[in-house]
């Protein structure tokens, strides 16, 4: 049984830690850790070192700087593992998150410096306030809170890649298996449903991308000689893509499933203003917002190849190329949901153009058990912490990463926390966290991993 003072004696020693938790959180962003090959990996070094600090002033003998080989040879970027036992027969929890992030975009859409933190208000603004280096900052606070108290053992691994998509995590995962090893995994890297209400995201959707090509003539012609008869493969790849949404922008693609929808909603309005759509652009999709964005599949063209307007001259197009990126719903095969947008382009070739798909990236989608002992832990712990209990979310986003955690590790429990919220605006300009919602995750972290140490819950 969990003392009834103990939030109250957690709580206080969390606001006694927050100040020094906040200037922590304002050294990592001035820390430009962006893990993109085209800027300095010095400074990615450099982030990954003073983690490695943090960690070893909060206890940590066992703290280590590692990589590992990504499928094209290289070594990876530099990770975070420390390590500290608990108390014979009591569960082990890994707490996930990333010190590197993306880069900062165009300074002008930056109403501050993007790597000298800004406090306005509730908010703390620069690039990895939010997305990651506040989840390092949760679990650094849960410890410090927990001091001596800690009744689990527990293994800190902070990535250093994710934002290029973790390409050595695979690889990582099996060069440091037993290192890593733990009955719940608690990933802190997405997102609250409002500030005040927290959430537990149960469930991910998946991803796949594919490239296609649209051919149409061997070589380029004149357009006053040979328009007409002939569309130019731009045409032809616009009228290919436009056959993957119905008349509502329903998927249409056979063989892509839905999961079932949600129990919550969003507002359209709020949704709209999140989203930054602009007035009279109407939504695409039937059915409730939160199933389109979380539990059925999308389609986005994330990139085009065709001559630019600056370069235009009076010719028909030969070729013409996309990228396209299918968010694959909860429950269906990344593998198989590529196959079935391969097929689909491939049988909807307009005016038999020639139609090539290069099958890129797939990564697995992630639904979480709903009544696993870890599960009920934190839904007391965010509900003590905030005074009203988590929503069940879902993601529009992938997290590929969470599917290697469940091949490797098959047991264990994951846990899917929030440290942003809607006004994050994470990978954007302005990139935010609130900090009295980051003191309330520190908080729910501290009692979560309080109760998985308590004997009445193990």
């Amino acid at each position: 049984m969990v003392d009834p003072t103990r939030t109250a004696v957690l709580r206080a020693r969390t606001a006694e830690h927050f100040g020094a938790l906040r200037a922590e959180l304002e050294t990592l962003v001035r820390i430009p850790s962006v893990s993109n090959s085209s800027f300095d990996q010095a400074h990615v070094r450099a982030s990954a070192e003073h983690v490695a600090s943090l960690l070893g002033g909060a206890g940590f003998d066992d703290v280590e700087i590692l990589d590992a080989p990504t499928p094209t040879g290289e070594r990876g970027a530099p990770a975070v593992v420390a390590r500290r036992p608990g108390p014979a027969g009591a569960p082990h929890v890994l707490l996930y998150a990333h010190h590197d992030v993306q880069p900062p975009g165009d300074r002008a859409a930056w109403d501050t410096e993007p790597f000298e933190p800004t406090r306005r208000g509730e908010r703390l603004y620069g690039r990895g306030a939010a997305d990651d280096k506040a989840g390092i900052i949760a679990h650094l606070g849960a410890l410090r809170v927990l001091g001596d108290e800690l009744g689990v053992g527990v293994t800190v691994f902070v990535e250093g890649e994710e934002e290029v998509g973790s390409p050595s995590f695979t690889a990582f995962l099996h060069a440091h298996r037993e290192r890593l090893a733990a009955d719940v995994i608690v990933v802190a890297d997405s997102v609250n449903w409002k500030v005040g209400v927290p959430a537990l995201t149960t469930s991910l959707r998946g991803l796949a991308d594919v490239e296609v090509e649209v051919a149409v003539t061997e070589h380029a012609i004149h357009s006053g000689m040979f328009g007409g008869p002939v569309l130019d493969a731009n045409v032809l790849l616009a009228r290919l893509i436009a056959t993957l949404h119905d008349e509502e922008g329903n998927v249409a693609v056979a063989g892509l499933r839905s999961a079932t929808d949600p129990e919550v909603d969003l507002p359209e309005a709020d949704f709209r203003a999140d989203a930054a759509v602009l007035d009279g652009v109407r939504l695409a999709g039937t059915g409730p917002l939160t199933a389109r964005l979380w539990t059925r599949p999308a389609i986005s063209v994330i990139g085009i190849d065709a001559t630019g307007v600056a370069e235009a001259s009076n010719t028909i197009a030969a070729r013409a190329r996309a990228k396209l990126s299918l968010r694959v719903a909860p429950g269906q095969d990344p593998v198989e949901a590529r196959g079935a947008l391969r097929t689909h382009l491939e049988q909807h070739a307009p005016f038999g153009a020639r139609v090539t798909v290069t099958e890129l990236d797939a990564g697995k989608a992630f639904q979480a058990a709903g009544d696993s002992e870890a599960m009920r832990s934190a839904r007391w712990a965010f509900a003590e912490s905030w005074g009203t209990a988590p929503v069940d979310t879902g993601l529009g986003g992938s997290i590929p990463f969470i599917a290697d955690l469940l091949d490797v590790y098959p047991q264990a429990q994951i846990l899917v926390t929030g440290v942003e919220d809607p006004d994050s605006r994470a990978h954007g300009a302005n990139e935010s966290v609130h900090l009295g919602e980051l003191e309330r995750v520190v908080l729910a972290e501290a009692l979560l991993l309080d109760r998985l140490g308590t004997p009445a819950s193990s």
